[in-house]
C-alpha cells in the first residue's frame, strides 16, 4: 500500500479477518457476507470509518472461502457524477477471487434494482507467496502474444477438460511448441475479471480477449477457473522451461462503461475517485470505452501499483504489458512521461526490474506518444508495424523506412539522447489482421461483429495477392505463403524485441476480421489441425538463427558505424538515390557477429527482395552460405523472399 500501513480487502491475520475499502464521497459502506453459494445474503454489517477515508471491520468468524461484496450509501446524482445506490452489490476493488464470471443485465444500469443475485462475489483468501526470481526474458527475445481461450479451445493434445485455461499452457505440448519457435515470453492477454460489452448479448456474442475489466487483481473464473494457484502452477512449468510469462493488463478503463452503463464495483464505491471527469457528471472518453481510469489520483495509483507486486509476489509474473498505457501518465493537463505512477512503477523495489511494455496511444488529446515512454518501458513500435508492411505490400520510397526498423527505430527511440532500442517490432498482433490475413485480404470483414462492418481498422497496409479472402487457385494459395515467409523473416532480423501473435507461425486466419474481440468461436480458436508444418520450421528455423548470432543479442541500435554496412543487391553501397528511390525493391544488410556455431566471428548477410521477379545478387568478398536455401544461392534471390548468408570474417 502507499497511501495507508494498512492493506484494503480482505485480510486474514490469526482467527479475525479485517475488510478494508476507501471512499472519499460515501455516506456509509456495509459489509454483506453470503452464503458459500453465493446467493443468500446472511450478513449485512456497518463498517467504520478510519483514517484516510477507509470504511473497516474486523471479524473473527470469516473464514477463508467466506463471500462477500458491499453496498455505498450516499447520494444518488449522476449529474453530479454521484452514483450511489446501496441496491447495488459491489465487487470490493481489491477482490483477489470471484466466485463467478460477470454478466451483464440491464438492472445493472437502473437505479434501485437490487443486484445480489448477479454480481459475482468476493471470496476471502490468503494468497501464498511464489518465488520471485529475475525476469525470464531479456529485450531482444521473442514475445508470444496468447489469447488464452482461443488458444487451446481445437488442440487436439490438450484435455478437455483444460482447453481454454491458463493451466492448457502448462501442457508438455504447448511448451514443445513454445520452445521449437525460440518463444522467450508468452505474453497473455487479459486474464483478469471482465463484463461483455452491453451490445454483445442481444447479438449473441461475447467477449473472448477480456479487455473490459471489472475486477484488477481478480482472475476471471472461465479462464483461470483454479485461481492463483492455477496461474502459479503454469508461471512454474513455463520458468523450469526458461520462459517467461507478461501478462497483459488494462488500467485504462473499466467494464462500467459510460453514463449508461453498469454499477458493479468502483462506480458505486467513488465515481469522482476512480474515473476521470470532465465536469461533474461529463466522463472523459480518452479510451473509447465510455470511461477513463483516474490514474493520476492516489487512490488509483495504489491500486494499481498493488495489482502489480500482487501478480509479482503471487504468481512470480515477470512483466507486464500495458493496454492504451498512455492512460497511465495522463493527468489534467495531458500525457507526462515523468508522470508519478510511470515513475512510481520504476522506482518500486519489486517492480523495477520487471519487464513493463506500453502501448504507447489512447484516442485522447496527444494520446500518440510512441518514443515517449520514460525508459526502461518497452514500446509496441506499430510505426515499424505500418512501415514493414507497406514495404513488403510495394509501396514507394519505403526502402529507408525498412532499414529503420531493422536498425532499432533510433529515430524514434534516440530521442533525449537514448542509445538503446526500447521497441516491441511485430507486423501482426490481436488488433487488426492475422499474418495470413493481412496478405489474403484488401478490406476487412467483420460484419459477423454486428454492427455493419464499421469497426475495425479501415487502413490495414494489407493486399489479397489476386484474390479476396480464401481461394482454392494453388497460385496464389503459394503467393501467400511465400510473403508470410517473407514477413516473418523480415521480423526475425529486427533489432531489439520482436512479437508474434498465437498462430501467425502456423497461418491461423480470422476469415478477414480485424476486430475479432467478440468471436469467443472457430473464427479466433486456433485450428491446430490445419496448421502450416512448414511455416513451422521456418519459423523454428528463423528462431534458431536469431540465437546462434550474436549480433541479435542486443538493443543498442544499428548505427552504420562499422555495425552494419547497407549494400544494393548488386553490391554497391546503397547511395542517396537507391534510398529515396520510389522502386528500391532491394536491400542488403551486412552484419559483423559472433557466430555459436563456429565460436567464430563472421560476417551474416540478410537480404531483402520484395520484386515478383528473382534478382541476381552479389554479395561482397567469398565463402557465403545460404542458410534459408528456399530464399535462393548467395548469387540469385528468389521473388518475395529475404535470404539468410554467413561468411567467414573477411579478416
Amino acid at each position: 500500500m502507499t497511501e495507508t500501513t494498512r492493506p484494503l480487502g480482505a485480510t486474514i491475520t490469526g482467527r479475525w479477518t479485517r475488510f478494508a475499502v476507501r471512499s472519499q464521497t460515501a455516506d456509509r459502506i456495509d459489509l454483506c457476507l453470503f452464503h458459500g453459494d453465493g446467493e443468500t445474503e446472511l450478513r449485512r454489517l456497518q463498517m467504520g470509518r478510519e483514517e484516510g477515508d477507509v470504511f473497516a471491520l474486523t471479524l473473527p468468524d470469516a473464514p477463508m472461502g467466506t463471500r462477500y461484496g458491499f453496498r455505498a450509501h450516499g447520494t444518488y446524482d449522476p449529474d453530479r457524477g454521484l452514483w450511489f445506490d446501496p441496491a447495488k452489490l459491489l465487487v470490493d476493488p481489491y477482490a483477489l477471487e470471484l466466485d463467478r464470471p460477470f454478466r451483464h443485465d440491464t438492472r445493472l444500469t437502473q437505479f434501485g434494482a437490487e443486484t445480489a443475485d448477479l454480481v459475482p462475489k468476493a471470496v476471502v483468501t490468503k494468497v501464498p507467496k511464489a518465488r520471485v526470481a529475475a525476469p525470464l526474458f531479456s529485450k531482444d527475445g521473442l514475445i508470444y502474444e496468447v489469447a488464452v481461450r482461443p488458444f487451446t479451445m481445437l488442440h487436439p493434445d490438450v484435455p478437455d477438460e483444460l482447453r481454454g485455461t491458463v493451466a492448457a499452457l502448462a501442457h508438455p505440448a504447448v511448451i514443445a511448441h513454445l520452445k521449437r519457435i525460440g518463444v522467450s515470453a508468452v505474453e497473455l492477454m487479459p486474464i483478469t475479471a471482465w463484463i461483455d460489452e452491453r451490445h454483445l448479448p442481444p447479438l449473441g456474442l461475447t467477449n473472448g480477449w477480456g479487455y473490459n475489466p471489472v475486477a484488477f487483481m481478480a482472475l476471471d473464473p472461465r479462464l483461470v477457473p483454479g485461481g492463483l494457484t492455477e496461474l502459479r502452477d503454469t508461471v512454474a512449468a513455463l520458468h523450469r522451461d526458461g520462459i517467461g510469462v507478461i501478462l497483459d493488463l488494462v488500467f485504462n478503463h473499466s467494464g462500467e462503461s459510460d453514463r449508461e452503463g453498469a454499477t458493479l464495483s468502483m462506480r458505486g464505491l467513488d465515481n469522482a475517485v476512480y474515473y476521470r471527469h470532465a465536469q461533474p457528471g461529463v466522463l472523459v472518453n480518452d479510451t473509447g470505452c465510455g470511461n477513463t481510469i483516474a490514474c493520476d489520483h492516489p487512490t488509483v495509483r495504489s491500486l494499481i501499483l498493488d495489482t502489480l507486486r500482487h501478480f509479482v509476489e503471487a504468481a512470480g509474473i515477470d512483466g507486464f504489458r500495458f493496454d492504451l498505457g498512455t492512460i497511465l501518465g495522463r493527468d489534467a493537463g495531458g500525457f507526462r512521461r515523468d508522470a508519478t505512477l510511470l515513475t512510481e512503477m520504476l522506482a518500486d523495489p519489486l517492480l523495477k526490474d520487471r519487464v513493463l511494455i506500453a502501448e504507447p496511444w489512447d484516442i485522447g488529446p496527444g494520446g500518440y506518444q510512441l518514443g515517449h515512454f520514460p525508459a526502461p518501458f518497452l514500446e509496441w513500435n506499430d510505426r515499424a508495424r505500418d512501415d514493414l508492411r507497406r514495404f513488403w505490400k510495394g509501396d514507394g520510397w519505403m526502402t529507408g523506412s525498412l532499414a529503420g526498423a531493422l536498425a532499432g527505430s533510433s529515430d524514434i527511440f534516440s530521442q533525449r539522447g537514448g542509445t538503446q532500442s526500447r521497441s516491441v517490432t511485430f507486423i501482426a498482433a490481436h488488433d487488426g489482421f492475422t499474418l495470413r490475413d493481412l496478405v489474403s485480404h484488401d478490406r476487412k470483414h467483420n460484419e459477423a461483429n454486428g454492427e455493419d462492418n464499421r469497426d475495425g481498422h479501415n487502413e490495414n497496409h494489407s493486399w489479397n495477392n489476386g484474390s479476396e479472402g480464401e481461394t482454392d487457385d494453388g497460385t496464389i494459395v503459394a503467393a501467400r505463403k511465400r510473403d508470410v515467409k517473407a514477413l516473418l523473416a523480415t521480423l526475425f532480423a529486427s533489432r531489439g524485441a520482436i512479437m508474434i501473435t498465437a498462430g501467425d507461425e502456423f497461418g491461423r486466419t480470422q476469415r478477414g476480421n480485424n476486430n475479432a474481440y467478440c468471436q469467443d468461436n472457430p473464427i479466433t480458436w486456433l485450428d491446430w489441425a490445419a496448421a502450416d508444418a512448414d511455416l513451422i520450421a521456418q519459423c523454428a528455423a528463423l528462431a534458431e538463427l536469431r540465437h546462434r548470432f550474436d549480433v541479435f543479442a542486443g538493443d543498442q541500435f544499428f548505427t552504420g558505424a562499422g555495425d552494419v554496412a547497407w549494400i544494393r543487391l548488386d553490391g554497391r553501397p546503397m547511395e542517396v538515390a537507391d534510398w529515396q528511390g520510389e522502386r528500391t525493391d532491394g536491400l542488403a544488410m551486412i552484419l559483423s557477429t559472433g557466430d555459436a556455431v563456429t565460436a567464430k566471428t563472421c560476417r551474416l548477410a540478410v537480404v531483402f527482395n520484395r520484386a515478383h521477379a528473382a534478382a541476381a545478387l552479389t554479395l561482397p568478398g567469398d565463402g557465403w552460405q545460404s542458410l534459408l536455401p528456399e530464399a535462393g544461392t548467395p548469387t540469385e534471390l528468389s521473388a518475395r523472399s529475404v535470404g539468410w548468408y554467413v561468411a567467414p570474417d573477411a579478416a
